[in-house]
């Protein structure tokens, strides 16, 4: 009875996305930072996507950074450029892909930070970075900007 319990469990993590075979866990959210440049250390980044919880001024962002294919890093804010005002306008990895929750869209990691406009993570270009040999910097200033596209954003 407990051996049949415990096959069950297993099929319903592994159903639900939470970890892939092969590929390490699914949808990390790093603890939340406050009021300050956010920086991400290069070394804890692989093809799953991990997301960076931001407090700026009492609004909550979250910016998505992931080793593409291609092996670049690659960095956007976790919220999708059409579905933003939906506030559900969000991103969840599946396998290779990130999901929007709002429209249900499907992007692959080699898309994250390659294509501006439509319904696509809202990307972290170069210019709005630093990146040394062990982390990426994304300045407060920066992140301030980008407090409007977050004002009815609410991850579930």
């Amino acid at each position: 009875m407990c051996r049949g319990f415990g096959i069950a469990v297993l099929l319903l993590v592994t159903a639900s996305g939470v970890f892939a075979q092969n590929t390490g866990q699914q949808n990390v959210v790093k603890p939340l930072i406050a009021d300050k440049d956010l920086v991400i250390p290069i070394a804890e980044l692989s093809e799953n996507a991990v997301f960076y919880p931001v407090d700026i001024d009492g609004t909550r962002l979250e910016v998505l950074a992931v080793k593409a294919p291609d092996g670049t890093i690659r960095t956007a804010f976790n919220t999708c450029q059409v579905c933003y005002g939906s506030g559900r306008g969000f991103y969840k990895q599946q396998g290779a892909l990130l999901i929007c929750q709002n429209c249900g869209n499907r992007f692959r990691m080699s898309q994250v930070e390659k294509q501006s406009g439509g319904c696509n993570p809202v990307p972290i270009f170069a210019e709005n970075k630093t990146v040394s040999g062990s982390t990426i910097t994304i300045s407060k200033d920066f992140l301030v900007k980008a407090k409007g596209i977050f004002a009815r954003w609410r991850r579930s």
